[in-house]
């Protein structure tokens, strides 16, 4: 008969000469052991080793008579028997791969938990940004983006960093339209902090001292919960994400917002004033004239009067012309 894989005679305990042999004597009424010798191709001494194997097994018994011979047993009872056998084994087995890995994870959840914390509310994210905020003694790295989280305490802008901690923040163009963006950015920037602004911000985040970093779960739903990342390696990449979106981002000053009037020369012969600098800046990076108008802390109509200045003394109609004429004379690079 057709030769079985080794492989399936494997999984019954049997070895491959042991299945072969097998195989052999249930095709046959009965042979000895230089038949099945033979018929396998092993030596006398080999086959009679996987004779006995076979007879342990219950798997084929012992003819006596003037020259022994050996017949195969009923297969299925037989093998069912053995069959049985190895999976009670593979049942106890199953057991104890369950009780390794209830103790790897009693060891290794508070081992993870030292490389990551999970804040599920709001009120647990809030503390814990105040925590890590007030223990940084060198630098703060800040991604804002919208939706913001606006429940009690919940902005940059309640909490501040100690003097003499440097802190650089980023916010999304597009979402830096409300009281709330505005408020958090000034309270940053009149503590020396540094500020710019980027179009499509990857990811809100917040590194502290290069040494832990705070981001949500969810972008689109901060209230769902944030990650207090300290695994190293993780940091350092995220520090690496954020520089790279600062060296992008647009610098921004509001140390100069005041509600002063409209210069009458406010585009003189020479170029445009310091006021109609900021507000071409701003106006580059996107922004909308509400937006700069409160940014900057000057009415919408100061806004529209610079810019239309602007455009006078450039020949530019639309605001994508002054833009692009103001950045070719480096008006835009020119921060009063």
């Amino acid at each position: 008969m057709d030769g079985t894989a080794d492989g399936s005679w494997a999984v019954t305990g049997l070895d491959p000469l042991a299945g072969q042999v097998l195989e052999h004597l249930v095709a046959v009424p009965s042979a000895d052991v230089t038949e099945v010798a033979a018929a396998v191709g092993v030596s006398a001494a080999e086959a009679e080793r996987a004779l006995r194997h076979l007879a342990d097994s219950s798997l084929v018994l012992q003819i006596d008579g003037t020259a022994p011979r050996w017949a195969a047993g009923p297969p299925r009872p037989s093998l069912g028997t053995l069959l049985a056998r190895r999976r009670a084994e593979l049942a106890r087995a199953e057991g104890l791969v369950e009780r390794l890995h209830e103790v790897y994870e009693e060891v290794s959840g508070p081992r993870a938990a030292h490389l990551v914390e999970v804040l599920e509310r709001e009120d647990e994210v809030s503390a814990r940004y105040g925590q890590l905020l007030k223990g940084s003694s060198i630098e703060v790295l800040h991604l804002a983006k919208p939706p913001y989280v606006t429940g009690p305490r919940a902005s940059a802008g309640e909490f501040g960093v100690a003097h003499g901690v440097r802190m650089r923040s980023v916010y999304e163009t597009e979402g830096f339209t409300d009281t709330l963006s505005l408020k958090t950015a000034l309270r940053g920037t009149g503590q020396g902090g540094e500020l710019r602004l980027g179009s499509r911000l990857p990811v809100k985040l917040v590194v502290f001292d290069r040494a832990a970093a705070l981001l949500p779960v969810r972008g689109d739903r901060p209230a769902a919960g944030s990650l207090v990342v300290h695994s190293p390696a993780l940091v350092v990449a995220l520090v690496a994400l954020f520089e790279s979106v600062w060296e992008r981002a647009e610098p921004v000053s509001l140390a100069s917002r005041h509600d002063g009037p409209v210069s009458k020369r406010s585009v003189t012969a020479v170029g445009p004033d310091r006021r109609t600098r900021e507000i071409l800046h701003l106006m580059a990076t996107g922004m909308k004239d509400e937006t700069i108008a409160r940014v900057l802390k000057v009415s919408r109509r100061t806004v529209q009067k610079h810019v239309s200045d602007a455009g006078t003394l450039l020949g530019a109609r639309t605001r994508f012309q002054i833009a692009l004429l103001a950045a070719e004379r480096g008006w835009l690079n020119e921060q009063a």
